[in-house]
Parts: structure tokens; C-alpha cells; sequence
């Protein structure tokens, strides 16, 4: 039997699968550097600081538009239009009408096979309150997705 997060679409998940089909990666609470002559936007190493690292998890999650008005609220009709969702967001994967990785929490069972697979940004971030937005460029990475 196939699992609903591999046949029913975005557009009519309920809330509540909505949350479940987010891996727990975290990608999306890292800041993000716009170049303005290209377009090409590279990840920082810095965190939201309402994420907490451990869990991936954002602390303030029902007030975040509130505690961080730029924060973004994903729906389905944003996937694909935020070219920086990461390759292994399960989002933009079942958008694009991709199965879903075997890390993945909903394939394994396990909310902790995203932070063994070295997906999730645990232990590789640093809070936006030890680091000026001027110097979010001193923070860039590229991680392999």
C-alpha cells in the first residue's frame, strides 16, 4: 500500500500533513545571500535565531511572522517559485512528483535519520545573534545535497 506523502498532492494535503512532509533539514532557516548582478543566491552558515539546532525546530513556530516578519510561511504555491529550496526538500521533491528520500522521516520512521544522513544543519550553524547581517558573507557554505 502506498503512503499518502507519495500519492495525494500538495494542493491537498491538510495542515496537519503539510507539517509531517517537512524532513526536519532546516535549510530554510539558514540566511540567505542574494547576489544582485546574478541572481544566484548562496546559503550562510547562519541560523534563525528562534531555530533551535538541536532539534531543527523553530522555538517560536506559531508566532515566527510575528518574531521574524520576513520569515517565510511555505505553501504549495510557493515551491516552485523559491528557487532556494534546497534539492532534498520534500516539498520541492513531491512538487516536482519525486518519491520522497529513504532518510527521510516519514519513510523511516525516525525524525533522527535526517540529522545521521548528514542532511539536517545540526552541529553546522551559528545563531544570527553572534553574527552582524554585514557579515553573513564570512559565513557562506556549500554544502553537497
Amino acid at each position: 500500500m502506498a503512503e499518502w506523502w507519495h500519492d495525494k498532492p500538495l494542493n491537498e494535503l491538510s495542515d496537519t500533513e503539510w507539517e509531517a512532509l517537512c524532513d526536519g533539514c532546516a535549510k530554510c532557516c539558514l540566511h540567505k545571500l542574494e547576489d544582485d548582478e546574478s541572481g544566484e543566491v548562496y546559503y550562510t552558515k547562519v541560523r534563525c535565531r528562534y531555530l533551535d539546532e538541536q532539534t531543527c525546530r523553530c522555538t517560536g513556530y506559531a508566532n515566527r511572522s510575528v518574531l521574524v516578519p520576513h520569515c517565510i510561511q511555505l505553501r504549495e504555491d510557493d515551491v516552485h517559485t523559491l528557487d532556494w529550496l534546497p534539492s532534498t526538500c520534500a516539498y520541492r521533491l513531491r512538487a516536482d512528483g519525486q518519491p520522497l528520500p529513504e532518510w527521510h522521516p516519514l519513510v523511516s520512521g525516525d525524525a533522527n535519520t535526517v540529522h545521521r544522513a548528514g542532511v539536517s544543519i545540526r552541529g553546522r550553524a551559528i545563531s544570527d545573534e553572534y553574527v552582524h547581517p554585514d557579515g553573513f558573507d564570512e559565513h557562506i557554505v556549500h554544502w553537497v545535497e
